[in-house]
Formats: C-alpha cells, sequence, structure tokens
C-alpha cells in the first residue's frame, strides 16, 4: 500500500490527487443511490405493495445505520479511513444490485439495511476526507463543485432511464444491477489505484463531544429531522397524489439534477461570500416556504405544476446545506474531524429512527400535517442559524462567545 503525505500529492498526476479522488467518489456515490432513490417510490407500490406505514418503516430502517454511524470510529481503529470509503460504497453498490431480487416487505427492508450501512459509512467517511484535503479558502467553492460533479453523474444515468425505460422494456431488476454494479466498479478501482494520503493533523480514534461544538450538534439534529420529512413524503406524495410513472418521477429528478449542476458552484461562491449564517438563513426561510406550499396542495387542492415546482425548489435550498459543513471546518480542531464526522451523524439521525414511522402514522390520517411540522423544525433551524457569528473560528463559535471569560492564563 502506498501512503503519501498530503503536501506530496501535487507532484503527482492531475487524475491521482486527492481532489480527483474525490470528486470519482462524488460522481460514482450517487449513480447507485440517486438510481434507488427514483425508482424506490413506484417499486415498493408496484411491486410489494407499500402504503405510507409501509414506507415509513422503510426509511426508518434505512437510517439505522446512520444512528449507529458513531462505530465508524471503531472501525478506524484497524482501517483507514480511505479504504473504509471504497469499501463502504462497494456494499452500497453491491446491495443496490440486488434490491429488486427480494420483493417483499422483509426482503426489501434486509437488503436495504445493508446498503445502507454502505451510503452511511461512507458518507460519515468522505465528510471527513473533505474537510481534511481541501483548503479552508477553497472549501466552499469546492463543495460546491463536488455537488455539481454528483448531480452530472446521476444526470446521466436518469437520462438513460427516461430514454429506455419503455422503449426497451427494462425492469427494476436490470437497472438496480447496472447502477449498484457501476458504483462497485468505480469504488474498487478507486481502491486498487489510487495511493492512500496521509493528512499532517492524525485524527482521535475515540469519540469526541465537545462543549464549543453545540451549536453544531444542533443544527445538524434539526436537519436530519427535517430532510427525513422531505426524503421519505415528498417523493411519496408524487406517486401517490399525483400517479406519476417511472420515467415521470426520474424525468422530474432530471430537471433538479440540471438545476443542481448549475447552481451548486454558484450557491458555494455564495457562501464564500456572504458566511454561513446568512446562507443557512436564506435556506432555512425559504425551507419554511416551501413545506407549508405542500401543506397547500392538500388545504388547497394546488396541481401537479405546483407539487413539482415546489420539489425543484425544495433541492435547490438543501444544496445550500454546504455552509454547515464550512462552518465546522471554521471551529474545529483539525484532529477532531474524522469522530466528530461520526458523531454527528449518528446527532443527525437521532430523529431519522422514529420519524418516518411514526409520521407514517400521521400521514395515514393527515398527509399535509407532516408537511407543516416539516415547516416547524425549519423555523427551529432558522433560529439556531442566527447564533453563527459572522466569521466562526475556534473561540468564535457561536455569538455568544464573545460574553464567554477568557480562559485562565
Amino acid at each position: 500500500m502506498q501512503i503519501i503525505p498530503l503536501a506530496l500529492a501535487p507532484s503527482l498526476p492531475v487524475w491521482r490527487r486527492p481532489v480527483a479522488l474525490l470528486f470519482l467518489m462524488a460522481a460514482a456515490m450517487p449513480i447507485a443511490f440517486a438510481t434507488w432513490s427514483a425508482l424506490l417510490n413506484n417499486f415498493v407500490i408496484e411491486v410489494a405493495q407499500f402504503d405510507g406505514s409501509d414506507i415509513g418503516w422503510l426509511h426508518t430502517v434505512r437510517e439505522i445505520p446512520g444512528f449507529l454511524a458513531i462505530g465508524v470510529i471503531a472501525v478506524l481503529l484497524v482501517m483507514r479511513e480511505q479504504v473504509l470509503a471504497m469499501v463502504s460504497l462497494i456494499l452500497l453498490g453491491v446491495a443496490t444490485a440486488m434490491t429488486a431480487w427480494f420483493p417483499s416487505l422483509g426482503g426489501i427492508l434486509t437488503i436495504t439495511m445493508l446498503s445502507s450501512i454502505g451510503f452511511h459509512y461512507y458518507e460519515t467517511v468522505n465528510q471527513s476526507l473533505q474537510l481534511q484535503w481541501l483548503p479552508k479558502d477553497r472549501a466552499p467553492q469546492m463543495l460546491g463543485w463536488l455537488l455539481a460533479a454528483g448531480s452530472g453523474a446521476t444526470l446521466v444515468a436518469y437520462l438513460c432511464i427516461i430514454v429506455t425505460w419503455e422503449a426497451l422494456g427494462l425492469t427494476y431488476n436490470m437497472v438496480y444491477l447496472l447502477a449498484g454494479g457501476f458504483t462497485a466498479a468505480v469504488a474498487l478501482f478507486a481502491l486498487l489505484v489510487y495511493p492512500q494520503f496521509e493528512a499532517p493533523e492524525p485524527q482521535i480514534k475515540k469519540m469526541v463531544l465537545r462543549r464549543r461544538y453545540w451549536l453544531y450538534y444542533a443544527l445538524q439534529f434539526m436537519s436530519g429531522a427535517r430532510r427525513q420529512i422531505f426524503v421519505v413524503f415528498a417523493g411519496f406524495m408524487m406517486v401517490e397524489k399525483f400517479g406519476f410513472r417511472v420515467h415521470e418521477v426520474t424525468a422530474l429528478f432530471t430537471i433538479n439534477l440540471v438545476i443542481n449542476m448549475i447552481a451548486a458552484p454558484l450557491l458555494g461562491r455564495a457562501v464564500a461570500r456572504w458566511g454561513e449564517r446568512k446562507a443557512l438563513s436564506v435556506e432555512y426561510i425559504g425551507l419554511i416556504c416551501v413545506f407549508l406550499g405542500y401543506g397547500g396542495i392538500y388545504w388547497f387542492g394546488w396541481g401537479v405544476m405546483m407539487a413539482a415546482f415546489l420539489y425543484v425548489v425544495d433541492h435547490i435550498f438543501f444544496a445550500m446545506a454546504l455552509a454547515l459543513k464550512t462552518y465546522f471546518q471554521k471551529i474545529a480542531d483539525p484532529r477532531d474531524i474524522a469522530p466528530t464526522a461520526a458523531v454527528a451523524f449518528t446527532i443527525n439521525h437521532i430523529a431519522a429512527v422514529f420519524l418516518p414511522a411514526s409520521l407514517g402514522y400521521l400521514w395515514l390520517v393527515s398527509p399535509s400535517s407532516v408537511f407543516v411540522l416539516a415547516a416547524g423544525m425549519a423555523g427551529v433551524s432558522l433560529c439556531l442559524a442566527l447564533l453563527i457569528p459572522r466569521h466562526p473560528e475556534p473561540g468564535n463559535e457561536t455569538i455568544f462567545a464573545r460574553f464567554a471569560p477568557a480562559p485562565a492564563e
């Protein structure tokens, strides 16, 4: 295994440098995950006859590995972060490829658990590697470009589904096999071809909970709770209420991708210029309006065009969440990045374990109430975002830091 200090990475060919690897991973992961997401609602309704309660339980099971992401710290005692990222991507790809082999509630829950372990462990480590490998002054812009790269790769997959789903009579099994197999193959290539990059600051390999990170933890918790309502119920609504078919759902996702490819780099520049507090405030105000708009579909009978518009706008605002990553990068001790990424993922998924299943039952009674609850969560997030200082750094993590007593000499 070739180990290269990060400082020597610029001497490598461009395609073998850390940033190139980040882009390769950013393109590989969504092929499996986004394809799984695009087909999921149609697959479980048409093949497994899911209702709102069943889809809630599926997403609860899917989020359990996220809640247990703190286990990454234990794995890092025996495996390097970069290796764990690739192994997790391989697991995600293989499990996605097998999704259609088990068209029952129990089978789908089992395979979803396996793919979710791969996804969440990959995301935990990937976030850590991004914050370690990207310089602070360029991180917002680079994170925006990484989002755009993921959107571009997924766009290719979605266009293939739209063009060929009905024309070639594709099946769920064929598409899942191709998408999952591609992600697994790319991850295996990256594992074998790229050197292991050694960051200058060795990461602490134990759980880290620091009082000065409390605002970051709170924002992560609210982000996870709010995101679950969108992930679980917004797409489900498009199929259940408006009867979207596979190629129509995929077309809507494709519109999101094209817009995100354009918007993500611009949003990265906006975060760098505005600062994290203003960027997150704009995101949360926008999400309050979007979630109330979802409720309006049920209150006022708004049609499919309004639902599709809200769905697209929703995705744009969620892309601004990269500001949460850069906020932590600015306030963190460099040695805390890996363990705190694991802790943050666990905090992010606390609500995810119980919200989908419980709100699945509420959905059966009043779908609009689910979206009103999401709007309230976005409001709480807005209040928290206003506590971020204009220039966060160690010792200036919140606007209250100026009132804290000076540390003892």
